[in-house]
C-alpha cells in the first residue's frame, strides 16, 4: 500500500463530534491552495453514509460553492431529511471559516431487483496496453514551469492510465472523448460505503480535463483557470476499487467560461457501475 493511498483510507475515515456533525481532515500539500474537490466530495459522502446504515448510496448531486482552505479541517453537517421505507435522503453541509465550501444531496435505496440494461463498454485494450500516468509525469517533469512542479508531480492515492494520453505540457488539438484506467489496490477489504467513497473520491480526477481537450489547453502552463462547479454521480452495482476501472469521459459542451463534462465507469468484466456528470470553470486567464 502506497503512503497516498493509505493517507486517504485514514483521512476518510472522519470523526462524529455531534450526532449528525463530522470533523474531516486534509493532507497538507505544499503548493496546494485549495482542497481537491473529490476530497470534499468523499468526506461528505463518508458523512451521510454515517448516518444510513441499512442502504446504499444510489446517486449524490453536490455544488461546489467557495474553494476549500486545505490548512483547516472540514465540519460537516447532515440533515436526515427523509427516512422512507424505500429510500432515505440526506443532505450534508461542508463549513469552513463558518462559511458553506460544498453542499450535497444524497439518496440510499435498499436492495431492489429490477430490468437489467446498460451500454456496453467501448472497446479499448486493457490496462496493460498502456502507460502509467505517474511515470508519464516524471519524464516531463523538467519541462513543467517550477510552480506547478510539485504538484505535477505528487504522488496520487491511485493508479492511472491513460489510453490516449497528450503532452501534459504542450498539447494540441484533440478529441474531447477519453478514457482512463483507473484503480486503488488499498480498498481491498474496505467496507463498500468506503468504496463508494474511493470513486467519487476518483471521479473527479481528468474528467474536467475533458473540456480542454478540443482547444489544446491544459492547466501546467497557467492560461486558464480551472475549478468544479457541481458534480453529480450515480451508482449503479457494487465497487471493488481494488480492480482495475475504465473511466470513459467526454465534453459535449463548452461555452461561457465553463465546459460540461460526462464519464461512465466500467469494471473491467464490462459491467456499468457508475455514471458521473459535472460543470466546471475553464476561465482564460490574460496577462
Amino acid at each position: 500500500m502506497t503512503e497516498a493511498a493509505q493517507r486517504l483510507l485514514e483521512l476518510l475515515d472522519i470523526e462524529r463530534i455531534e450526532t449528525d456533525m463530522f470533523r474531516g481532515f486534509v493532507e497538507q500539500q505544499p503548493g496546494r491552495t485549495r482542497i481537491f474537490g473529490g476530497h470534499v466530495i468523499a468526506q461528505a459522502l463518508m458523512a451521510a453514509y454515517r448516518t444510513v446504515p441499512d442502504r446504499a448510496c444510489h446517486s449524490l448531486h453536490a455544488y461546489f460553492i467557495r474553494p476549500g482552505d486545505p490548512a483547516l479541517p472540514v465540519v460537516y453537517l447532515v440533515d436526515r431529511a427523509r427516512d422512507g421505507g424505500s429510500f432515505t435522503t440526506r443532505r450534508v453541509v461542508a463549513i469552513q471559516h463558518g462559511k458553506q465550501i460544498l453542499n450535497m444531496s444524497a439518496s440510499f435505496q435498499i436492495d431492489e431487483r429490477g430490468w437489467d440494461y446498460q451500454h456496453p463498454m467501448p472497446a479499448i485494450d486493457g490496462p496493460e496496453n498502456h502507460a502509467d500516468q505517474a511515470g508519464i509525469r516524471a519524464i516531463h517533469a523538467d519541462r513543467v514551469p517550477d510552480r506547478v512542479r510539485q504538484e505535477f508531480l505528487r504522488e496520487r492515492p491511485f493508479d492511472m492510465r491513460e489510453v490516449e494520453p497528450r503532452d501534459p505540457v504542450d498539447p494540441v488539438r484533440a478529441d474531447d472523448r477519453n478514457s482512463v484506467w483507473i484503480r486503488m489496490q488499498a480498498a481491498a477489504g474496505q467496507s463498500s460505503e468506503m468504496q463508494h467513497c474511493l470513486l467519487a473520491y476518483a471521479s473527479d480526477a481528468s474528467l474536467l480535463g475533458s473540456s480542454l481537450r478540443p482547444h489544446g489547453l491544459t492547466w501546467v502552463k497557467g492560461n486558464v483557470m480551472m475549478a468544479s462547479l457541481d458534480h453529480a454521480m450515480w451508482f449503479h452495482a457494487p465497487i471493488r476499487f481494488e480492480d482495475w476501472h475504465l473511466y470513459s469521459m467526454d465534453a459535449p459542451f463548452t461555452g461561457g467560461a465553463r465546459g460540461f463534462n460526462r464519464g461512465m465507469i466500467f469494471d473491467q468484466s464490462g459491467r456499468l457501475v457508475a455514471s458521473v456528470a459535472q460543470e466546471g470553470l475553464m476561465r482564460p486567464i490574460t496577462r
